[in-house]
């Protein structure tokens, strides 16, 4: 399969290929791969999930990016920050209440993969990424098994790339359950956990994992617009809301326009 004159375009308008040093030629992987547990090698990139992700954050000119699980979108996404930060850095850091202006910061349970990642990170994107890495536990939200990661960076994201941890990676177990059991999925229950801190007009992006977004869409509370782009395979979440106060509303009006603000009052 061949990308799309648009997608092969997108990429070499910004020399994401370059900068990933990987051409622009899909990967062709067996249905279990991406559930196999001793798959220990990086994938080829994806370019349709990259250039989605470089677009969003350029787009919703995002500032804070938490990210779970590191690979090709954390250099890709690095990328687009650092070029929102050239275009807005000043006025975002004059003007808005963000506490962490134009870092991305992904977490991951594998130190091999962090390890790779970092090797793929150049200098100049370097100041713009943080890697973390901690463990994943069985745990426990509202009484549904799930996992949760054990540290997450305390920052207060704009957008949410949801693409970990493995179902395997988990430690311990809940009365006997597992999710290293080949037959389930993984099971995150960390944004439920932070989402009385998300400001109106974060967006979450859920890559693939559809009954993690299931458990998600069915536990939060407060008013997340879903989308299921089944043929991508992808899940997003919106939160259209009244913006909090005058800064909150300050960064909505600068990063997602005043027709988003009139979207929101209709919620």
């Amino acid at each position: 399969m061949e990308y799309s004159r648009e997608i092969s375009e997108y990429v070499k308008q910004f020399k994401l290929d370059e900068l990933l040093q990987q051409p622009v030629i899909s990967s062709e992987l067996g249905v279990f791969d991406t559930v196999n547990p001793e798959m220990t090698n990086p994938y080829l990139p994806d370019w349709v999930d990259l250039v989605r992700l470089h677009k969003i954050i350029r787009q919703r000119k995002a500032t804070t990016i938490l990210e779970f699980g590191c690979g090709y979108s954390t250099v890709v996404m690095a990328h687009a920050l650092m070029l929102n930060d050239l275009d807005y850095g000043d006025f975002v850091r004059a003007n808005l209440r963000r506490g962490n202006p134009f870092e991305l910061h992904s977490v991951d349970d594998m130190p091999e993969f962090v390890d790779i990642t970092r090797g793929r990170i150049p200098a100049k994107l370097a100041p713009y990424v943080t890697l973390s890495v901690t463990t994943v536990n069985m745990a426990t939200f509202n009484d549904r098994i799930c996992t949760e990661y054990a540290e997450i960076p305390n920052i207060c994201p704009d957008f949410v790339y949801l693409d970990a941890p493995s179902q395997h990676s988990a430690k311990g177990s809940v009365n006997g359950i597992s999710t290293a059991h080949p037959d389930r999925l993984p099971m995150g229950s960390d944004l439920l956990k932070m989402e009385h801190f998300f400001l109106p007009g974060t967006l979450f992006l859920v890559d693939g994992r559809t009954a993690n977004a299931r458990f998600l869409q069915s536990n939060l509370q407060r008013n997340w617009v879903h989308n299921h782009d089944s043929d991508s395979d992808i899940h997003t979440f919106e939160l259209i809301e009244p913006p909090l106060g005058t800064l909150n509303k300050k960064q909505i009006e600068f990063c997602l326009g005043s027709k988003w603000l009139q979207r929101a009052g209709k919620h």
